[in-house]
């Protein structure tokens, strides 16, 4: 009633005051909030995001070992990891990142503040005024070294997300992160905690995917299937019919296996059918992005749920919607669209000219890239693959074999032959993954081994790793990255590739960056700079000159070798495209739930046929590949590294994964001793096929390869025994001779007993005999 008696510029008056005082009352609650909030995640020892020692560059230049706390907002230094002694508390809110190039070991980054002004906070996380003595650090700028690159990555992206989300980072951390933090890191383990960030925030934008272009598989290494394969058969080539010579001229027997054979002969061999689709993604950042839509996000973050950064991926199941519609060992084979640079390296003269045809060879595999990040299916173990290429200059074929030959650790194996062209290529690859926070990498461990037959030369290379970054935040984004060497011993050439990274703030023309060297001995003779999807440029050392090295025109995709395919009719059970096909239409005709169906079936019927095999302590043979037991490498079955001879070899074909050769007479086999395999292989005179297939019989070869391995069981077993019955006697005479240590221990035990006793009786003695002597003096004196 009396503020309806006040006059209006009265009550409008005590209003204002009013909602002034709400106002000022929230700013204060909200101000003690956010002083709270910070000094609890600054002061509880459960809220880290990271921890580890690092290295951090003084202003005198020189280097010191740290140990670093990375918290919400904050990056708390100390001397020892105890966080007793305690240099400095780094302010992130205002600080910038950027990777730092460094001639040392280790990886580099640099933290600074844009604008010169320091990053250092006044007091310390228990109320500090001076922090422990140590070298002088600078002001504005922090630059840090890891050990390796995996922890300099890993500490750039945990940064990151410290510096974007660091208020999410915060809040999440002191409400919900309690509950889970017996993972934290503890002493120099990486480990960060985003289950209860995760669980709480939608920080959308996480994928786990791949360049369709990369060999490098880049998730190949997830290999999210279980370890089950079913027993196939593999069936031996069959023999073929007796050949009869022809008359025909020289330039007649250097024809391929589209010659005219003679007409009571029928050559046996796999029928293929031209590649019918083909996918390329365009040059440049835009065919390596990817955009999730939100139909999908809900199983981001379930897959999520199952990883910690630092941890491998292998056992981490993907959905479907991310999958490439065909196999890993399907995608290992685009690295020979142009097999033909391999041919003309073969037939020239120069080792230099050679090297360089080979590194053209090597980087011409990088640019088929489908649009988006996909992963090919993760291969069954005893899954294969086959197909081969064209070469119309030369009339001549490039087959390509794979084998999937273990599950876990998950390893393909491959083989490459161009026997009338002059090379052949085996090689296997150990796929495995790493999970950093906003980015994961995958690395395909292997090397593969290029061989020109007429030169007996070998050139060994490794391959570059994947890395997606911006999984949290951020444009998802495939780069390549590494270090490559490519070596011939013979010749003493070499060529090393860098494949480089983005840099944090580089602009799209630092995208697919590549630089490398061609040396003989140490000695640079000339160096590459460009893009591996693109141009790339060699400067001659000697000469001065710079030409274009590679650049992927339209013209060179389109006249670029046509491969073919085995049709699926003519495929086996455990052929990639059968085996998958299933799962292939389902997401061509985008039914995700089809598919995961579809591929859960494959995977347990995989899991039931390792237990299966497990309860029978069975173990995989592969079909087409073996392993040296000396250096763990694995060897095609089959393989034939003779020169072409072109009085006597007429085509190379393959029939069921074996690649053999049909020839005029029959002549011994050039095989490496370790492969004893060949040599249980009859040579039946009567056979016209160079190739280590067996003679003909009326058992299937299916069974002959049961026989082979039984036979070799056997061997096995006898070995084993004989290296038993080795083993018990060495036993016997360990136990004989330790029992005669013991027996002489004990009686030198005794000796020393008595010989205690003596020395004992001895001193005093002696002590009796200089009491008396003093006591005589004294008496005398």
């Amino acid at each position: 009633v009396k503020e309806d008696l006040l006059p209006l510029p009265l009550k409008e008056d005590s209003n204002s005051i009013s909602k002034s005082k709400v106002q000022k009352k929230n700013y204060r609650e909200e101000k003690k909030r956010a002083t709270k909030e910070l000094l609890s995640t600054i002061t509880d020892p459960s809220v880290i995001v990271m921890a580890d020692w690092l290295k951090i560059r003084g202003t005198l230049k020189s280097w010191t070992k740290l140990w670093c706390v990375l918290k919400p907002g904050v990056l708390l230094i100390y001397k020892t990891n105890k966080n007793g002694q305690w240099v400095g508390t780094v302010l992130l809110n205002a600080c910038e990142l950027i990777e730092r190039p460094s001639k040392k070991d280790g990886f580099c980054f640099k933290l600074f503040h844009p604008l010169e002004q320091s990053i250092w906070a006044v007091k310390g996380p228990k109320g500090e005024a001076v922090g422990s003595i140590t070298q002088p650090l600078p002001s504005s700028h922090l630059i840090f070294r890891a050990a390796s690159e995996s922890d300099g990555r890993c500490w750039m992206d945990a940064l990151e997300l410290a510096l974007k989300c660091s208020s999410l980072l915060k809040r999440t951390m002191i409400r919900e992160g309690k509950e889970d933090m017996s993972t934290l890191s503890t002493g120099g383990d990486h480990s960060i905690n985003f289950y209860s960030l995760l669980r709480a925030h939608n920080i959308h934008g996480f994928q786990f995917n791949d360049s369709d272009h990369l060999k490098d598989p880049d998730l190949y290494s997830d290999k999210s299937d279980r370890e089950g394969e079913q027993d196939h058969e593999e069936s031996d080539p069959e023999a073929l019919e007796k050949s009869e010579e022809s008359d025909s001229d020289t330039s007649e027997r250097q024809d391929d296996s589209y010659i005219d054979l003679d007409p009571n002969e029928h050559l046996r061999e796999t029928p293929y059918m031209e590649q019918s689709h083909e996918e390329l993604g365009e040059a440049g950042e835009a065919a390596q992005t990817e955009t999730v839509s939100e139909e999908n996000k809900s199983l981001i973050w379930t897959l999520l749920k199952q990883v910690r950064p630092g941890m491998d991926l292998s056992k981490v199941v993907l959905p479907t919607f991310i999958l490439e519609p065909r196999s890993f060992l399907d995608k290992l084979s685009d690295y020979y669209y142009h097999a033909d640079f391999l041919s003309e390296a073969a037939v020239e003269e120069n080792a230099y000219n050679r090297m360089k045809k080979v590194v053209k060879w090597y980087i011409s595999g990088f640019y088929k890239k489908p649009k988006g990040l996909k992963k090919p299916y993760n291969p069954i173990i005893g899954e294969t693959y086959r197909c081969m290429w064209l070469h119309q200059k030369t009339n001549s074929k490039t087959f390509y074999i794979a084998e999937q030959v273990s599950h876990h650790p998950p390893v393909s194996a491959f083989y490459v032959s161009n026997r009338k062209d002059g090379f052949c290529l085996s090689g296997s690859i150990l796929a495995k993954s790493k999970f950093y926070g906003n980015s994961l990498s995958a690395i395909l461990d292997g090397e593969a081994r290029l061989t020109f037959l007429n030169r007996g030369e070998d050139y060994v290379m490794n391959i570059p790793y994947a890395h997606c970054k911006g999984i949290l935040y951020g444009t998802m984004t495939l780069e390549l990255g590494g270090q490559i060497t490519i070596a011939c011993e013979k010749t003493g050439y070499s060529a090393q590739l860098e494949f480089k990274l983005k840099p944090f703030l580089g602009s799209s023309d630092c995208v697919n960056q590549i630089s490398g060297k061609i040396k003989l001995g140490k000695e640079v003779l000339a160096t590459l700079e460009g893009h591996w999807d693109s141009e790339i440029f060699i400067n001659d050392k000697k000469t001065g000159t710079m030409d274009t090295f590679w650049d992927p025109t339209p013209e060179l995709r389109q006249n670029r070798l046509t491969r073919y395919t085995v049709p699926p009719e003519e495929q086996g059970d455990f052929e990639s495209e059968r085996l998958w096909q299933h799962v292939t239409r389902a997401i061509n005709n985008k039914d995700q739930t089809e598919a995961t169906n579809e591929k859960f079936i494959l995977e347990e019927a995989q899991r039931k046929a390792a237990r299966e095999r497990k309860a029978k302590c069975e173990d995989w043979i592969p079909a087409l590949f073996e392993q040296d037991p000396v250096t763990g490498e694995w060897h095609y079955r089959y393989a034939d590294t003779r020169p072409w001879d072109p009085l006597n070899d007429l085509i190379q074909f393959e029939k069921d994964g074996c690649i053999q050769t049909k020839v005029r007479h029959r002549t011994p086999m050039v095989t490496v001793p370790k492969r004893k395999h060949k040599s249980d292989k009859s040579k039946s005179p009567e056979s016209g096929c160079s190739s280590p297939e067996p003679d003909r019989h009326d058992s299937s070869g299916s069974e002959r390869h049961k026989s082979k391995h039984n036979s070799r069981l056997r061997k096995k077993g006898a070995d084993l025994s004989e290296l038993q019955s080795a083993i018990d006697s060495i036993k016997q005479t360990q136990e004989d001779i330790n029992r005669s240590v013991a027996a002489l221990r004990m009686r030198s035990a005794g000796r020393a007993e008595n010989t205690s006793f003596l020395q004992q009786r001895d001193y005093v003695v002696i002590a009796c005999l200089i009491v008396l002597q003093v006591l005589i003096n004294y008496i005398f004196k």
